[in-house]
């Protein structure tokens, strides 16, 4: 069994981490775009963040003035056994936001929808945010995404119908589309990590782009070819259209394209585009059911992607 005092410890280390340091992927990410960068003003500014970026690893600080929602998404093995179990589990990432949000590694930006009522631990109604995925094994694999409140409000995430008519051009019209005027708001802070979720219900195609967004390492690809290939049209297509960082030109407009999808009704293809700045805060850790802890390099929501 694994006891509420390990489990507790690892979420906040978990959002600790999220919180301060640059996940290898996107370092990668963001070395090889200086390396191919030809515009010198983009090249400085891909530079600069990335070393503010490693500094705040050295001093535990927030990598970015907006620290996101607090969501987290379980792995859980079927045979787990959790002390307190699931409700305990919520609580346990309850208090562990309160606590990472009072030593500061949070910044209190979660607040009332209408009357702006502000609790200063970032915790309230259906905040922090739970999903979860039920596995074989005795384990707990939890990752913690802090979602950018510009990226998110501000045009960074949207939803059309596509018609069947339409197809694969439709789609990808409607992508480039939302991210062209979602970085005119100049809110979503890139080059990005897009996620895209196509088919299902509206919410289903939504939180697959979240997920694609949030919880795919940058590099991957999906294992379906025909959806590969849109991943790989969208980034060259995008980073083509010199948006570059913050909207200021240059050749890296997105770090990686994400695609996830579901099966859909015949009456139409939802589409729904994620897009996650470019700190993409994240960490994940691994639980074993006898309170061994490891941290995680790559979320595993998809499996080896």
């Amino acid at each position: 069994m694994i006891k509420t005092e390990v489990y507790e410890q690892a979420l906040f280390e978990t959002i600790k981490r999220g919180a301060t340091e640059i996940s290898p992927d996107v370092k990668d990410a963001f070395i090889k775009a200086i390396e191919r960068e030809e515009n010198i003003d983009a090249q400085k500014g891909l530079k600069a963040t990335l070393e503010s970026m490693e500094m705040s690893k050295v001093r535990e600080n927030p990598l970015c003035v907006d620290t996101g929602w607090p969501i987290f998404y379980f792995k859980v093995g079927n045979q787990c056994e959790i002390e307190g179990g699931f409700v305990e589990l919520e609580n346990a990432a309850r208090r562990a936001v309160a606590k990472a949000t009072e030593l500061g590694y949070l910044r209190a930006t979660m607040k009332h929808p209408l009357t702006g009522f502000d609790p200063g631990n970032n915790i309230g109604m259906n905040i922090p945010d739970f999903t979860y995925q039920f596995v074989d094994g005795d384990f707990i694999e939890v990752s913690y995404a802090a979602k950018g409140g510009g990226s998110e409000c501000f045009g960074g995430t949207r939803h059309r119908i596509v018609a069947f008519a339409d197809g694969i051009a439709g789609i990808e019209k409607f992508v480039i589309d939302s991210f062209v005027a979602s970085a005119r708001a100049g809110a979503v802070c890139p080059p990005s990590v897009l996620g895209i979720g196509i088919g299902g219900t509206a919410n289903v195609a939504a939180n697959l782009a979240k997920e694609a967004a949030c919880l795919r390492t940058v590099g991957s690809k999906h294992p379906d070819p025909m959806f590969a290939k849109i991943e790989e049209d969208l980034y060259e297509a995008i980073n083509s259209l010199g948006i570059g960082i913050l909207g200021a030109g240059g050749s890296t407009s997105v770090l990686a394209v994400n695609v996830e999808y579901a099966y859909t009704h015949i009456a139409g293809i939802a589409c729904a585009t994620s897009t996650n700045c470019m700190v993409a805060r994240r960490a994940s850790t691994r639980i074993e059911a006898n309170g061994t802890v490891t941290k995680m390099i790559s979320p595993n929501w998809f499996g080896d992607r």
